[in-house]
């Protein structure tokens, strides 16, 4: 239920679980399931007793009936997934089905917990940087559909696994469709199957390696460099989109000394050479829009866009605000945050551009800087039962500390969610009856994954909510 509010941000996307269902019946099936019982229960026994320095018959036995039953015993009943949910409301409910293994939901909180924080959090972030994107590009642009390829996911180097990459990545993809974390296509064609269009895409890119390769043996001259540089790059790409990283030296003076000897290449191709500075000594805001402590008609005080434009030119669109020559583009993606990426657009804006002019690559410094609390997304437990069969009772229990005011006060008794005027309600407390209906699907029972999205079914359950 996350609760922790973000600055600016009260709500939260809803992404993970179907690669979580996926990989848990997988894991259960190799390892546990499709193992005859012996092999099972010794494998746990060894691990038991390795781990706790005992063996428990009582937890050997418990391990030898989820044998035998074959199957996973929980329902699980969630919204679906690119749902956008306020803090504080539940997205999945877990119950046991079977008396004797209650215990199963709780086995698995802390790994159902690890494997949707992240992808639920990167997605919610996503989801606030496609608003802003969206905001602009309403206010000066004329391009609509620019917004899908101003995000550009820069993070995969930052992060702390492949796999950990692929699932922020992924719920990067949900707003955008650019992307550097390549094996992030893989992981969404492997858990969001069937027919997703375009999932994501980028364009050829230089590196700095590329970029100080040039340097003269003898005179180390900067200069030359960055000349050879920016000659191999057209020669290589005489057509299309390409980025070039621009700051591996004197970044300014690369754009208002070398740029303009290769003007006339640059403006005959077929394509767009985009420029990319890679580090600013304030912020990224004062490199693209200028920074108005620098002396007044320096291209400090400027900035990367205005530059451009007196460069390369540009024209204006129906707003009234300035697009750049269709031949150059900027993409920026050093420390970029919500705030940084408000910042630039609007300061564009305030300087008569339009929100086409730049590209954001958004990092690791976006989505890794975050933890399970960013958004409070945690699993508690709201009703247990007595009694079997006619006998049953269930009664309502919550988590209220009295020492905490962060927001880990839990729901109460069975769960009831409910869209309403494109809004999630919760009702608490409710009765059997009444949990059966609302909002929560029924996805996944006994063990069978009965609901299936695709990447594009996600993208359109998000897209209710921009």
């Amino acid at each position: 239920f996350p609760s922790h509010d973000s600055p600016g941000i009260d709500k939260f996307v809803f992404f993970g679980l179907q690669a979580f269902l996926v990989d848990l019946n997988e894991a259960f099936n190799s390892n546990f399931f499709n193992l005859d019982e012996a092999t099972a229960v010794a494998n746990y026994d060894s691990f038991h007793t390795e781990f706790f320095g005992a063996p428990s018959e009582f937890n050997n036995e418990q391990v030898r009936e989820l044998h035998k039953l074959g199957h996973l015993p929980i329902l699980i009943k969630v919204l679906p997934e690119g749902s956008v949910v306020n803090h504080n409301l539940p997205v999945a409910t877990l119950r046991s089905t079977d008396d004797n293994l209650f215990w199963f939901t709780q086995w698995i909180e802390t790994w159902m917990s690890d494997s949707i924080w992240k992808p639920c959090t990167s997605a919610t972030t996503g989801y606030y940087y496609r608003k802003i994107f969206n905001k602009y590009n309403a206010l000066t642009s004329d391009v609509d559909w620019l917004p899908d390829f101003q995000g550009h996911d820069f993070s995969m180097r930052g992060m702390s696994n492949v796999l950990d990459a692929c699932a922020s990545g992924a719920g990067h993809l949900l707003s955008f469709k650019g992307t550097d974390s390549l094996p992030v296509i893989d992981w969404i064609h492997n858990y969001y199957p069937r027919e997703n269009g375009l999932v994501g895409t980028s364009v050829p890119a230089t590196e700095h390696s590329v970029a100080c390769a040039f340097l003269p043996e003898f005179t180390n001259n900067t200069d030359e460099s960055d000349t050879a540089y920016i000659q191999n790059v057209l020669n290589i790409y005489p057509t299309g989109i390409v980025s070039a990283v621009c700051d591996t030296y004197d970044f300014w003076h690369l754009v208002t000394q070398i740029l303009p000897k290769f003007k006339d290449q640059i403006m005959s191709r077929d394509g767009k050479l985009v420029i990319r500075p890679d580090s600013s000594p304030k912020t990224p805001v004062e490199v693209i829009i200028g920074d108005s402590e620098a002396p007044e008609g320096t291209p400090e005080h400027k900035g990367l866009v205005q530059c451009l434009y007196e460069i390369f030119g540009g024209t204006t669109n129906s707003k009234g605000f300035i697009d750049l020559d269709s031949h150059i583009g900027v993409i920026y993606g050093d420390s970029i945050t919500l705030e940084y990426c408000e910042a630039i657009l609007d300061g564009l804006m305030k300087k008569g551009f339009s929100s086409n002019n730049i590209v954001l690559g958004i990092g690791s410094y976006t989505y890794q800087y975050v933890t399970r609390d960013t958004h409070g997304i945690a699993i508690k437990c709201t009703a247990v039962s007595s009694g079997t069969g006619e006998d049953r009772h269930w009664r309502a229990t919550f988590k209220d500390p009295k020492t905490d005011n962060s927001g880990k006060k839990s729901a109460l008794g069975f769960l009831r969610m409910d869209l309403v005027n494109g809004e999630y309600v919760l009702t608490q407390n409710v009765s059997e009856e009444e949990e059966a209906g609302g909002a929560l699907e029924l996805v996944f029972e006994n063990g069978k994954l009965l609901r299936h999205q695709s990447f594009a079914d996600v993208r359109a359950e998000l897209a209710k909510f921009q």
